[in-house]
């Protein structure tokens, strides 16, 4: 390991910043963000707007303070003012900034809060959702006063929970309307129904929103457009038993573009871009024989408030602009109303944000790589060059050493090429064997890549070897790969995780063969399980937010009993198969000493997965520690408070020091 203070610590997670949701202005001259950095003291996240002209892009100007979160910031079409989201009163409300100056102006003050502000195409009004409780209109939904007692909680649907969010307690997501010449605010939409607010057509007489209007919502797993007439609130609908969203309208009002699916593989099909034409009503995929999905689904551990842009019409209505996801990297594609499609910003990178001005001549892109957090960028739509605006960690990063990986490629299980990296120790030296940490990502319908990674960043600094692949089941490589891995975990990914440490044992001569140690989470924490109860290769493993028990996440998960099916392709008419695919009921052939790391208020994998593991092992005397994170959730690597967060990052890199070196 290098000197002190020249490799990244779990520690230097307070003092690093996350800028994301880059808004770029309709004349295109000046952007607004935001920024999140951490209050140590009160150890929260702390959000910002920060505002910057693009010829003074190196140097924004902070626009809010104080603590709580600002975020969502849109520039009306007139480019006179910005909205955005503010919890600074105790509710997200909608508030106004002039780019004249002046103090933020608040425009709801509603008892259930306001969120997600949407301009009027004229500037003068801001559609946005609100939560209301079952039966009951805006002007009536007043909050139940707190007290302490306790009630019990009546439970009549599946869908009742979920993670990072809660128990489900009545209410709906309604859309609403707010005047800003009169302030009078307007209910649109009601019933016990939830409904997404899209877009506005280019008139402003319509809004486009999405909804599942099924009877019995257990049961389907559709998102559908309709059309809702603002001055009428009639709904009309637009596509059948679908999963679209991300709608945006034509500029000449003729079209509606949207990403979407029919669900052909549940969760594993791949998103496409579809058009919906007024003038014939009808829904067209005209990405359909690009083997590509898009949108964003590449895999980082740092980025706070991500805001991916759906698809953006051309100032013409003769193409759309997106992002996409293939082989690692994330990139800007165009596509025509035919699906001819070409790249626009291709590379090694990870694209997580993208703003157009209006006229379409320059965007505003993040960019994140391994070794750069996440800056953003001016791109010229002309000849594709791109202006730095950002550089916001330059000044702590100074003089630390990060690892730079390199792409491998190798035929894993039926002699399918495997994607993947391996990241060198920071102060490598040529003739010396380090240890290896095989890193295993969740979904598993997600995708590892050209990202900055925390995690794997602090673990090359101690003076690991890291590894990290793109198995069967990963978004990037086409439907068919995908796919590959539903009704068989265990089988395919877990050769292709085995043929991946093969790869480099061979190929990478400083690598110690006696050295290895692996960790995942979610998906890869049920393969680090599902690995140590089939090999004895790894010296240790660290279990993330895992599942041990396909039988009883079934009922226990917020997904869980039509993730099992779609997954596992079996339900609890088959505890046989349940019972096959469980690293649980390999729990008498693990060797591997495995820390446990799971939260407790995480819905999505339950910590009664991470209990019965840790009960089987210990019961059998295996070498195992269990660590409980108190109120954190699914999302503790990513969002979870920062202490905990630090803590997490310690215990991983401390289990294999004491296990490994």
């Amino acid at each position: 390991m290098l000197e002190e203070n020249k490799v990244l610590k779990a520690e230097d997670l307070y003092e690093l910043k996350s800028i994301a949701d880059p808004q770029l202005s309709p004349d295109g001259t000046t952007f607004v963000f935001v920024q999140t950095e951490i209050d140590k003291e009160s150890d929260e996240y702390h959000s910002h707007l920060f505002f910057s002209e693009i010829k003074k892009g190196n140097h924004p100007v902070q626009w809010t303070f104080g603590k709580g979160k600002n975020h969502s910031p849109r520039f009306a079409p007139d480019g006179n003012s910005v909205a955005f989201e503010s919890n600074r009163s105790g509710k997200s409300q909608i508030y106004i900034l002039s780019l004249k100056g002046g103090e933020a102006k608040q425009v709801t003050f509603l008892d259930c809060g306001a969120t997600n502000p949407l301009w009027s195409p004229d500037s003068k009004k801001i559609a946005f959702h609100t939560s209301l409780k079952m039966g009951k209109a805006l002007s009536e939904n007043v909050e139940d006063e707190k007290d302490d007692k306790l009630v019990p909680l009546e439970v009549t649907k599946m869908k009742y929970k979920m993670n990072s969010v809660g128990f489900w307690k009545g209410t709906y997501n309604q859309v609403g309307v707010v005047n800003l010449e009169n302030g009078e605010v307007e209910q649109l939409t009601e019933g016990n129904h939830d409904y997404h607010l899209h877009c506005w057509s280019p008139d402003g007489e319509r809004l486009a929103i999405g909804a599942n209007l099924e009877e019995n919502t257990d049961e389907t797993f559709f998102q559908d457009v309709f059309l809702l007439e603002v001055k009428t609130k009639t709904l009309s609908r637009l596509t059948e038993l679908g999963y679209f969203g991300d709608v945006t309208w034509s500029p000449d009002g003729k079209h509606l573009g949207m990403i979407g699916h029919e669900h052909e593989y549940y969760n594993a099909t791949l998103a496409k871009i579809w058009l919906y034409e007024f003038e014939t009503k009808k829904i067209t995929c005209i990405t359909k024989q690009w083997d590509t999905p898009v949108g964003d689904l590449l895999i980082g551990d740092f980025q706070q408030g991500v805001v991916t842009p759906g698809v953006v019409w051309n100032e013409t209505s003769s193409g759309l602009y997106f992002l996409a996801t293939e082989k690692g990297n994330t990139s800007v594609y165009y596509s025509n109303l035919i699906g001819e499609v070409k790249a626009i910003l291709s590379g090694d990178q990870h694209v997580y944000g993208l703003s157009f001005d209006k006229d379409r001549k320059g965007a505003i892109v993040a960019i994140s790589k391994p070794t750069e957090i996440g800056d953003f960028y001016l791109l010229s739509l002309q000849d594709g060059e791109l202006q730095r605006l950002t550089n916001v960690n330059q000044k702590h990063l100074q003089g630390i050493s990060l690892s730079e990986p390199e792409a491998i490629l190798f035929k894993g299980a039926n002699d399918k090429d495997i994607h993947g990296w391996l990241m060198k120790p920071v102060g490598f030296e040529k003739g010396k064997k380090y240890p290896l940490i095989f890193e295993i990502h969740g979904g598993p319908h997600m995708m590892y890549g050209n990202s900055f990674m925390n995690e794997f960043q602090i673990l090359a600094g101690e003076g690991y070897a890291v590894l990290y692949i793109n198995p069967r089941g990963s978004h990037g490589y086409g439907q068919e790969f995908v796919n590959a891995v539903r009704g068989d975990y265990g089988g395919g990914d877990y050769q292709d995780l085995m043929d991946a440490v093969d790869y480099v044992l061979d190929n990478f001569d400083f690598i110690d063969k006696e050295k290895l140690g692996v960790t995942g989470g979610s998906y890869g924490g049920f393969m680090t399980n599902w690995i140590v109860g089939h090999t004895n290769r790894f010296k240790a493993a660290v279990t993330q937010r895992s599942i041990s028990n396909w039988i009883s996440f079934y009922g226990v998960s917020d997904i869980g009993y039509y993730f099992t099916e779609w997954q596992i392709e079996s339900d609890l008419q088959d505890i046989q198969k349940l019972w096959k695919h469980s690293p649980l009921a390999y729990v008498d052939d693990v060797e591997t000493p495995l820390l446990i790391l799971h939260s407790e208020k995480d819905y999505r994998c339950p910590i009664e997965q991470a209990e019965q593991l840790f009960i089987a092992l210990k019961r059998l005397g295996k070498e195992t520690k269990f660590v409980r994170f108190p109120e954190e959730n699914h999302e503790l690597s990513r969002s979870g408070r920062p202490t905990l967060r630090i803590s997490r990052l310690n215990y991983i890199k401390n289990w294999f020091v004491e296990y490994i070196n």
